[in-house]
């Protein structure tokens, strides 16, 4: 029975594993509303709870010192909370931009440093993304959040003289929750659109299909299983036709890379 520490455990791919992990295993299912915790608590009596917002310091340290409060040791964390800010870079508040990285890359670093002396011989496993390849318009400061993300981890891994394997997960598009809850997050940018407005509703209705149309949630939690078992897991997993894609794409030269994605962009809205 391992000991497992999870971010983001209330929806998606977080929800989940949660499910996947809780009857073997001792399950620490970071939450943030209200009520959330009464739902996971229903799921197994494996499942510890545990209040976190990640765009809070404070809530963060409590979080770790109530983990630490109830185990001395953790073979696996997996942080997957995050969120989407969308908008034209030239539109978006620059603390919109601060948020996203503070959600999607600080308060998972914080967390994961904070429990490094209980991680040591365990593995942290980062839910990143395809967009992590940089190569996304209207959604850059999710692409750059978690390309920020893999960098800081990747240098954690190189640098520590600690037993830690720390892998980095980039799925392409999944069928959760966080696309339409992505345009209720960013509705005042799509609203405000100025000169973007058909670049807006493209968006919009991208997200949509994204909800339904994605690769299901299970193949990726199938992925998580199998580098938390593995003996000697890789640092880095691309997963889905479409992440694979943008990896390759986005090795091409920035110009040539940039007139490939104006022209697409341009045709998609078009349509």
């Amino acid at each position: 029975m391992k000991t497992i520490v999870i971010t983001g455990s209330t929806s998606g791919i977080g929800n989940a594993l949660v499910r996947a992990l809780c009857q073997e295993n001792i399950v620490f299912a970071g939450y943030r509303k209200t009520g959330q915790n009464i739902d996971l608590k229903k799921l197994s009596d494996n499942i510890i709870p545990f209040f976190i917002d990640m765009e809070n310091k404070t809530s963060i340290k409590l979080a770790v010192n109530y983990i630490k409060s109830k185990t001395s040791r953790v073979d696996a964390l997996f942080n997957i909370a995050g969120c989407v800010v969308a908008g034209a870079v030239e539109q978006l508040d620059v603390d919109d931009i601060r948020k996203q990285f503070e959600v999607n890359t600080f308060s998972h670093l914080d967390f994961s440093k904070q429990l490094l002396d209980l991680l040591d011989g365990g593995r942290i496993i980062n839910i990143s993304s395809m967009s992590s390849f940089g190569i996304f318009p209207f959604i850059s400061p999710y692409c750059a959040s978690k390309r920020a993300l893999d960098i800081l981890f990747n240098s954690m891994l190189l640098e520590t003289y600690r037993n830690i394997k720390i892998v980095s997960v980039k799925p392409g598009v999944i069928a959760t929750p966080i696309w339409e809850k992505s345009i209720e997050q960013n509705s005042q940018s799509i609203e405000l659109n100025g000169d973007f407005e058909k670049e807006m509703k493209y968006l919009v209705a991208n997200a949509h299909k994204n909800s339904k149309k994605g690769l299901p949630v299970e193949k990726v939690v199938q992925l998580l299983l199998k580098i938390l078992e593995a003996e000697n897991p890789k640092s880095s997993y691309t997963i889905g036709k479409d992440a694979k894609f943008a990896e390759i794409f986005s090795k091409l030269p920035q110009d040539l890379l940039n007139s490939a994605i104006k022209f697409t962009l341009a045709k998609r809205i078009q349509d």
